[in-house]
């Protein structure tokens, strides 16, 4: 079957199950999509095509009646989580070497259902920011301009998702993980509410900050896998709980009569690319005039900032503190920096820092008493230079550090709220352009529904980044670079690789289960 990889997830498992197509023949289509592109994007590490393959011969060989809700997908799962017969570097050089013993919750539920693991998808050192560089595999570039980040933490499994390497993808997010990548690349990321997915096996801040989360190409494919991804175990019964059948069979919402508050500029707190700026505003006047009832106004924010900020630092203090002790040379600067900051918090900043949280939370539900839906950007820039750590500047206006480019998906994670990005429309130059929806505590459902509705509005559709010749010129001219540390698919943790104080992405590190 000709481009049988853009298809959708659901439509491919329709294939699998009735056994018009194998799982076999499914994996092949997509080995040779990655076998031509891979090279240019480094979205997929860690690939094992002899493992790949012998999954889906098993998976083959099953009864109709066993075959579950994503046979025979092909996924690579995020570098950040474990998976058994593949590395777990979080991109850094620490942990190159390791290979875990036992399936994340989140990975063993979709290998239940079905799944070919065929490798890992790239993340930043220790998946802290949104550009995916690090010292174990390099940098991960944007299938729609192969010169240009495709953000991050979940940068790998944004651009395999807009590679057409596989239909489906995991991430994670703490401050836009999910949800920047799923924009620079033009996919759908969900951060889900918090205890929606349960199971994380490092510990935070009660789950609040960092979340597991579905991606995919459309809506309906991220509802799809959050429904194999969510539910309760005997270790951790308590978690929110959705509706499963809603979720397997997703209807869109109506668009007339929905209550909208758009946010263009979270009220003022953040600077916005002008080319997002105009795309969300022609989106807006789309949706007023199918009868969407518009009103701008943006949750409470203040104390957001402080919050994550401090929350953020304690965090990487108390996982990542005692590493950066011993082998600070394996760090980039600005991580290195983020994790001292919670050297000097006290017990009180925290306190003080859950209750402003728990103030935001309260606060957010009684918003939503009034609206259905905020719409708002996911990214305050389009996909900047591959070469750069981070954007120093965004609408003309000076970034402090690299945190404060993500503040529009960022501010967002204190109110546990939860939060999807999907595909706007594309900007001048043909990048990307995400938009952010986010609903009321627990109401994932909701937020798929309404994400669908406006989903189908836009009506993009695949759009296939490589049928571009100016994408192929772009990654020529990149590789061209003789500055550039070339990206790979191996390991090259054992030889000696170059560091330097102030690391490059083409030559940085990657992540563990926490993200910017």
């Amino acid at each position: 079957m000709n481009n049988v990889h853009e298809l959708g997830a659901r439509a491919m498992v329709e294939l699998t199950r009735s056994g018009e197509i194998s799982a076999s023949d499914l994996l092949e289509a997509h080995l040779e999509r990655i076998d031509a592109h891979n090279a240019d994007v480094n979205a997929i590490v860690a690939l094992d095509v002899e493992s790949a393959r012998e999954q889906a011969k098993a998976l083959d060989a099953l009864p109709v009646e066993r075959r579950g809700r994503l046979h025979g997908l092909p996924v690579a799962i995020k570098d950040t989580a474990n998976a058994v017969g593949f590395p777990a570097t979080s991109g850094h050089r620490h942990f190159a070497d390791f290979r875990p013993e036992a399936d994340d919750l989140h990975v063993a539920r979709m290998r239940a259902e079905g799944v070919v693991i065929i490798g890992k998808t790239n993340v930043p050192e220790m998946a802290a920011g949104s550009h995916s560089f690090n010292k174990v595999y390099g940098t991960t570039y944007n299938p729609h301009d192969p010169a240009r980040s495709a953000g991050g933490s979940s940068g790998g499994a944004a651009a395999a998702l807009a590679a057409g390497f596989v239909p489906i993808a995991d991430g994670s997010d703490m401050g836009g993980s999910l949800r920047n990548p799923a924009a620079f690349c033009g996919v759908v990321g969900m951060r889900p509410s918090p205890g929606v997915i349960v199971g994380a096996e490092h510990p935070n801040m009660g789950d609040r900050l960092v979340t597991v989360g579905p991606m995919a190409r459309t809506v309906a494919d991220t509802a799809l896998l959050l429904d194999v991804m969510a539910g309760p175990t005997e270790a951790q019964p308590q978690h929110v709980p959705l509706d499963s059948a809603a979720l397997q069979n997703l209807e869109p919402a109506r668009l007339e009569g929905m209550r909208v508050a758009y946010a263009p500029d979270l009220d003022g707190r953040v600077p916005v690319d002008p080319e997002i700026t105009s795309a969300l505003d022609a989106l807006v006047a789309r949706l007023e005039s199918a009868g969407a009832t518009i009103v701008r106004s943006c949750p409470n924010l203040d104390g957001a900032d402080e919050a994550f900020r401090t929350l953020r630092a304690a965090e990487f203090q108390s996982t990542m503190g005692e590493l950066l002790t011993a082998e600070e040379e394996n760090f980039n600067d600005f991580l290195a920096d983020n994790i001292r900051q919670g050297e000097s918090l006290t017990a009180l900043d925290v306190m003080r820092a859950l209750q402003t949280t728990t103030r935001l939370s309260r606060e957010a539900a009684d918003f939503f008493a009034d609206v259905d839906l905020v719409l708002a950007p996911t990214t305050q820039i389009l996909p900047f230079p591959a070469e750069q750590t981070w954007p120093r500047e965004v609408a003309g206006q000076p970034m402090g550090d690299y945190l404060e480019w993500m503040r529009s998906a960022w501010l967002f994670t204190p109110l546990g709220l939860p939060g999807i990005s999907i595909p706007a429309g594309f900007a001048e130059a043909g990048l990307p352009i995400g938009v952010q929806l986010l609903a009321g505590p627990g109401r994932d459902v909701e937020l798929l529904q309404s994400a669908a509705a406006i989903e189908a509005l836009i009506d993009l559709g695949y759009v296939d980044p490589f049928a571009r010749d100016a994408n192929r010129d772009r990654a020529a001219n990149r590789d061209q670079d003789t500055n550039r540390d070339q990206p790979t698919n191996q390991n090259p943790a054992i030889a000696d690789l170059a560091v330097t104080s102030d690391p490059t992405p083409a030559s940085a590190a990657s992540s563990m289960e926490m993200n910017s």
